[in-house]
């Protein structure tokens, strides 16, 4: 091969090259795009106050809940969204939508403690919420040592998968929920316990925290992840 086509067949294969790797740089670039972590700022809000973003609402009987930012000094910001109200009502669920995010397809990751509750101590973390009626929830219950998965739908709660472990009362605990189609996985405190699949939600909706009847519990550091 003569040096001009050396040089030629060099300059193309330069040229390959780049183009290759401008393309996976792009894509690499664009994937990332698909996905959007938020972490909800519990530390900067007023103590006292109802929290910044979220609505609320209530699933089944009873009073709507009372949510508010109370000191914590073991919290991730020294403060964290509590659910204070000591309603018996059993069959009763308040709920903190997060105003900021709809999503079909997120991984959503937060910090309980059961503080106090004579008929329950539980929190979870909903995804696809429609409304107030409709939509998915992974709990732990410190009373009842367990973590569930449930379907809501039209006011209606159906079990889908949980299992038997212990949650400590007065101890932040990790639950995170991760939504990709019709599959479902449920990780606590950094194990993942089970998948679960269900196509009754297809669609996007907010992300909420949840209790039942009488728990006053704290939540903090919520993350949430959108996912492609």
């Amino acid at each position: 091969m003569d040096g001009m086509k050396l040089l030629s067949f060099s300059l193309k294969t330069l040229i390959l090259v780049a183009v290759v790797a401008g393309a996976a740089a792009l894509a690499s670039s664009s994937g990332l795009a698909q996905s959007e972590a938020i972490l909800v700022p519990i530390g900067t809000m007023a103590l006292g106050a109802s929290p910044p973003d979220f609505e609320f609402a209530r699933t089944g009987q009873g009073s709507l809940g009372t949510w508010v930012v109370a000191a914590d000094r073991d919290s991730f910001g020294d403060r964290a969204i509590e659910q204070s109200s000591t309603d018996t009502t059993d069959y009763r669920f308040p709920l903190a939508i997060y105003k900021l995010v709809s999503a079909k397809n997120v991984e959503v990751s937060i910090r309980f403690k059961p503080v106090a509750g004579r008929v329950d101590q539980a929190g979870g973390v909903v995804v696809r919420l429609i409304d107030a009626d409709n939509y998915y929830v992974a709990r732990a219950n410190a009373l009842e040592d367990n973590v569930r998965f449930y379907r809501v739908v039209n006011g209606r709660r159906e079990l889908i998968e949980g299992v038997n472990t212990k949650v400590a009362r007065n101890v932040w605990h990790t639950v995170m929920l991760r939504a990709e189609g019709e599959r479902f996985t449920v990780t606590f405190n950094g194990k993942p316990l089970f998948t679960a699949t269900d196509r009754t939600i297809d669609r996007a909706g907010r992300v909420a925290l949840w209790t039942k009847s009488d728990s006053v519990t704290r939540f903090d550091r919520i993350e949430i992840t959108t996912l492609p």
